[in-house]
């Protein structure tokens, strides 16, 4: 059975709870339980009322939960009977969610976790296989960040922002075990979208699209790194680029501005080139301006480097280069192209060879290995 539509109503159903008056820890335990039952039900026993399916047996695990804790007597006495079923108000908690699972006093590892379990409907242990870690530790995880968001009380706007970093982060995860981070990090993303209109949502759509577009083509048959420049254009998703670009050209339309939108704008130049020999580097450097601008980051600051490499010369990016700071990551990957460019083989080989030992992933170190012993070779 197909588990993106149940898990697709996760947020509505567990907004439901939470407004009856469940707590938002054994809300969200409860919605799983429910998911783990559809899952197991619908193939055979189809509802014709999914949503109010998964609410009356979420709010039936709830009721028992609460039954069985002494503790709990009072907050039962409070909630009402089970309401008869039937269809469910359309009310859309999925904003709401997203906020409390991004909320500033959880960690970013924790507040990815609680996203993907309560606002992405995924299991623990799909979770801890797609981060590589041990199922009881992820557990751990996410009955802290559960605890943490308990008592948060929503009477101030969220901070759309803060919603916005976590989902990158999922984004940048990548995929791994049974459950594609990637591809979860566009759905939810685009169920943002669907629930804010705000420009630099989709502006994030727009950049993960974008990315996402050039996924086929991002690594060899066995796992290696193949740069951009070194990509076969024709596996690029053109129709995941479309999307991306008409996205992205309304939202600058709005004319407001934001880091994700100006990073989407340099992604959707790279994937405007027919060829990497014919990427319009001056106005990647024009965009890397304005991030700059608007965030100061020195990832911004190093990215904008090699495109002035591109766009000016190698000699200009090695300039642009010498005022960041070398233990930025990355920073000797950079020196080392830049140098290669400009003709100093050997420093690029001994470049090369540092950014492989700071390298924290296993196919990016495995590149620049390679890249050091070309040069060594030659």
């Amino acid at each position: 059975m197909d588990e993106v539509l149940p898990r697709s109503l996760i947020p509505g159903v567990l907004g439901v709870l939470v407004r009856r008056g469940a707590d938002f820890a054994t809300a969200e335990d409860a919605v799983q339980d429910a998911l783990v039952e559809a899952l197991r039900v619908w193939p055979v026993d189809p509802p014709r009322e999914p949503k109010a399916w998964l609410v009356t047996v979420a709010w039936r695990r709830f009721l028992d939960t609460a039954r069985a804790d002494a503790a709990r007597r009072r907050r039962e006495d409070a909630v009402d009977e089970e309401p008869a079923p039937g269809p469910v108000p359309g009310a859309d908690d999925t904003l709401r969610l997203y906020f409390l699972c991004a909320h500033p006093s959880l960690t970013p590892s924790s507040a990815v976790a609680l996203t993907l379990r309560a606002v992405g409907g995924l299991t623990t242990r799909q979770i801890a296989r797609a981060y590589l870690v041990p199922e009881a530790t992820m557990a751990q995880r996410i009955s802290r960040a559960k605890r943490t968001v308990s008592g948060v009380r929503f009477d101030q706007p969220g901070d759309v922002a803060t919603v916005l970093r976590v989902l990158y982060l999922v984004f940048n995860e990548g995929y791994s075990g049974d459950v594609d981070l990637a591809a979860e990090a566009v759905r939810l993303t685009r169920q943002l979208a669907a629930a804010i209109d705000h420009p630099e949502v989709a502006g994030l759509l727009a950049l993960m699209l974008l990315h996402h577009a050039r996924r086929a083509s991002r690594t060899t048959p066995d796992g290696g790194l193949v740069p951009l420049a070194a990509q076969d254009r024709r596996r690029w998703d053109t129709g995941l680029i479309a999307e991306g670009v008409r996205i992205l050209q309304a939202a600058l339309a709005r004319d407001r501005l934001g880091e994700f939108q100006a990073q989407a704008a340099v992604a959707a130049l790279h994937a405007d080139a027919p060829t990497a020999a014919e990427t319009d580097w001056v106005q990647i450097v024009e965009w890397y301006d304005e991030l700059v601008r608007l965030t100061d980051s020195p990832v911004a600051r190093l990215n904008r480097a090699v495109a002035v490499g591109e766009a000016d010369g190698p000699r200009a990016g090695l300039a642009a280069l010498a005022a960041l700071d070398e233990a930025l990551p990355r920073h000797a990957a950079v020196a080392a192209y830049l140098h290669e460019r400009d003709g100093d083989r050997s420093t690029a080989a001994r470049l090369y060879a540092e950014a492989a030992r700071r390298a924290t992933n296993l196919a990016e170190r495995d590149h620049l290995i390679r890249q050091a012993a070309r040069l060594n070779t030659r």
